[in-house]
């Protein structure tokens, strides 16, 4: 058992140097002090807390990871756009015109979302996946009870700044999900690649029966632009720099072993120019549009259409990936449909 004090308003950790101050409050985590308990999405308070962390071990075993695809019938699209001023309600109608959460989700599932929860930034600012886009995936996952809803992510920046920042934990915490940053999670060895070779990755992407990408289109200096299979990247701790190695190659190499449930990509607020990091909002365009969709090759490849990206320039890992049978790239081939919220 290990003990931390919080202090003040939210984010405001004590100076205690013997306490850890990686940590961050899960939904499963109790409030002792006063009598009272956590509620979901609580971050500023007075008391200690007490937890039971999980072991960060590797296991030794080569593990796999499934396939969470569904099947789709022909009375749905694969891909819906959705543009207006709110991103939930973006989501929301974007996933009743796909046929609703439960053509996705069960009962029986253990669901984990992905967002881009890459950097220590405000949801102005862009660099991470819109918390309103996270809540909304969550809570349209929670509505149908499935075993468990996990948001999980490892941030390039620290992660206690950057789950807090961008408005994620709090906003996945407040819809009744669970938040698994990655000094809370134990590992699975798994064979990413024959050139990527064997990695340890954050235990939920392993044990989920669902996983749904939410990543945020943006600018990014080295693969041109950020999009849903890059995202990939942050499934795993170890350091970023090796996928460097042929970035694209990796990114495509990643997306083939993911392949998740769905795809909800969020353009609400788009970095435009100087990413992945951004901090210049003239360098922000507020889009407000999210697309979601089952094609991750295809997301990847509208998400470029928003920097007017023509087809024969886009990144090599779109072309790569459609290789190695992740998706195609012609997105305007699945016919998308496209709605107006308001």
């Amino acid at each position: 058992m290990t003990k931390r004090v919080l202090e003040g308003k939210s984010g405001d950790w004590a100076a205690d140097k013997t306490v850890p101050k990686k940590r961050l409050i899960t939904r499963r985590r109790v409030l002792i002090g006063s009598g009272a308990l956590v509620a979901s999405g609580a971050l500023a308070f007075g008391g200690y807390v007490f937890y039971g962390s999980r072991q960060r071990f590797s296991r030794k075993a080569e593990h796999t990871i499934r396939d969470h695809r569904v099947a789709m019938t022909a009375t749905v699209p694969q891909m819906v756009i959705a543009r207006g001023p709110d991103p939930a309600i973006n989501v929301r109608a974007a996933l009743k015109r796909m046929g609703g959460m439960g053509r996705f989700v069960s009962r029986d599932d253990v669901v984990v979302i992905k967002p881009n929860i890459g950097w220590d930034a405000t949801p102005v600012q862009a660099a991470n996946t819109q918390p309103a886009v996270v809540a909304e995936v969550a809570r349209a996952c929670l509505e149908l009870k499935p075993k468990r809803v996990i948001v999980c992510d490892c941030p390039v920046a620290e992660s206690r700044k950057s789950f807090e920042l961008s408005g994620i934990l709090k906003a996945a915490l407040e819809v009744g999900a669970e938040v698994i940053p990655p000094e809370d999670s134990s590992f699975y060895t798994v064979k990413i690649s024959e050139r990527l070779g064997t990695w340890d990755i954050l235990a939920p992407f392993v044990e989920a029966t669902k996983l749904i990408n939410v990543p945020v289109a943006k600018h990014h200096s080295l693969s041109g632009v950020v999009a849903g299979m890059k995202n990939w990247i942050g499934v795993t701790t170890k350091l970023r720099m090796l996928f460097h190695n042929d970035i694209h190659r990796s990114i495509a190499e990643l997306a083939a072993l993911m392949r998740p449930t769905l795809t909800v990509m969020d353009a609400t607020r788009v970095i435009m120019a100087k990413g992945p990091r951004g901090g210049n909002l003239d360098d922000v365009k507020p889009i407000k549009t999210v697309a979601v969709g089952t094609d991750p090759v295809a997301l990847d490849t509208w998400a470029n259409s928003l920097f007017d990206i023509p087809t024969d320039k886009l990144p090599e890992s779109i072309s790569i990936a459609q290789s190695l049978g992740v998706g195609q790239m012609d997105f305007k081939a699945l016919s998308p449909v496209e709605i107006t919220t308001g």
